[in-house]
């Protein structure tokens, strides 16, 4: 078993949230090379790293990333540059059409600077309260403040909603992947760790492989790749479609844990089938500690197309190795709740800051994307997209089993609109050291 050297990796790379969490995301442009180097210089004393991972004072932290036009504005030699995978000096709004952000999700509607070239650094900064997220924001904004070579572009602040809950109002934050070495705790007792390699470049992964390292090594070792993206969810609308298709609010309730996978309370439906159980939902120890395979092959329990299921289809018989395209999920909620019962729009911009890390952006994130969300065929439904989250167009469908007879809704409508995303490398500490200390 390879043991990752914690002490290098920045924090952000594997810590989950802080519950209750405060969250700000701050994108920052580089105008001049040798300024940006300067601006991570001053930040490098902000930045923590993974070690000791369930210490209390590890609750609160920046983390750094950079986009492809971001090292080419730090004054990456072209050498180096050339080392990334093709995916990464892209970028998210380059692979937009093969993703299948088109239409309303398409860059051209992306909130600005989203997806431009504009967009550098990015800064993650994330607390259990805002009193220590301001002083990690003070932090920060000394690293740039007389530089103007260095400005910040964009921002988004996050927190948590009532109950841990996203805006769809189902408990979110449940189920993460344990990592060899890493002291993160297991929220799955049934899922055996991964290897390192899945996460951080320079492990072995579950192929027995090394992911491509960026060159020099001391560029890429220790570093991950993040994708983060802005999602606005349709929440009215989704309540309006679950109340059009149901005779009763027990019936309501149901259909809508069907499309997701678990009841609101964050119970799943693999254990708690006919009706919600918020004291399973709320047990760490029980709300993720289930297969599918073993005891729900057919999906007549937990759909086989549910989105939970799409996102992790766990030990479920489908085409290929579900292990092999895993990912460190760490989400935050933006937006104010719509109040319970409400069932037209407030106007209210509201939604998920998507945010995951991973070792190879092609098969973790592009890979659930086109095949698991956006098309159903390795869960024997080929015409059918991920009902909460796909690119659903008003004609699309989801089959939720049943005896004696199936049932289908019809004329899914888009529930999620992305706004905007980046391809992100999160570059060790010793890494961002090195790039501070570029002279070209």
């Amino acid at each position: 078993m390879e043991i990752p050297n914690l002490d290098e990796i920045q924090n952000g790379a594997l810590h989950p949230r802080p519950l209750p969490y405060v969250a700000a995301y701050i994108f920052l442009r580089i105008d001049e090379p040798r300024e940006g180097r300067e601006f991570l210089r001053r930040l490098l004393p902000a930045l923590a790293s993974a070690s000791h991972p369930t210490d209390p004072g590890k609750q609160a932290w920046v983390t750094a990333g950079l986009t492809f036009h971001g090292l080419k504005a730090m004054g990456l030699p072209q050498d180096s540059l050339a080392s990334f995978p093709q995916a990464f000096r892209e970028g998210m709004a380059a692979r937009a059409e093969q993703l299948g952000d088109v239409g309303e999700s398409g860059p051209e509607n992306w909130e600005s600077p989203l997806g431009s070239p504009d967009v550098h650094v990015a800064l993650s900064v994330i607390s259990p309260e805002m009193e220590r997220l301001e002083v990690l924001l003070q932090c920060a904004r000394a690293a740039y403040k007389d530089l103007t070579g260095v400005q910040p572009i964009w921002r988004q602040d996050a927190y948590m909603l009532p109950g841990e809950r996203e805006p769809f109002g189902f408990h979110d934050g449940i189920s993460h992947p344990a990592i060899e070495g890493a002291g993160i705790p297991n929220t799955n007792p049934q899922e055996a760790p991964f290897k390192v390699g899945e996460f951080i470049l320079g492990y072995r992964n579950e192929m027995n492989e090394f992911p491509q390292l960026p060159q020099p090594e001391v560029l890429g070792r220790n570093g991950t790749y993040i994708v983060i993206s802005k999602l606005h969810t349709r929440v009215a609308a989704f309540r309006k479609y679950l109340r059009s298709r149901s005779s009763s609010p027990a019936e309501e309730e149901l259909m809508a844990a069907k499309v997701v996978g678990r009841w609101r309370s964050g119970a799943p439906l693999a254990l708690a089938t006919e009706k919600d159980d918020p004291e399973l939902g709320a047990d760490p120890k029980r709300n993720n500690n289930f297969l599918y395979e073993t005891d729900d092959p057919r999906g007549l329990k937990c759909p086989l197309g549910s989105h939970i299921r799409r996102m992790g289809p766990r030990d479920a018989a489908i085409t290929g190795q579900a292990r092999l395209h895993r990912m460190i999920r760490r989400s935050t909620a933006y937006g104010p709740m719509l109040p319970e019962g409400v069932l037209e729009d407030d106007g209210a911009d509201r939604g998920i800051i998507f945010v995951a890390a991973m070792a190879n952006l092609e098969r973790q994130f592009e890979f659930v994307k086109t095949e698991w969300i956006n098309k159903g065929t390795f869960f024997g439904a080929p015409g059918e997209k991920d009902p909460l989250t796909g690119p659903n167009v008003g004609s699309d469908q989801f089959t939720i089993p049943k005896r004696p007879i199936r049932r289908k809704l019809t004329d899914i409508p888009p529930f999620v609109i992305n706004r905007g995303g980046e391809y992100l490398f999160i570059p060790s500490l010793p890494s961002l050291r090195w790039l501070s200390e570029l002279d070209t």
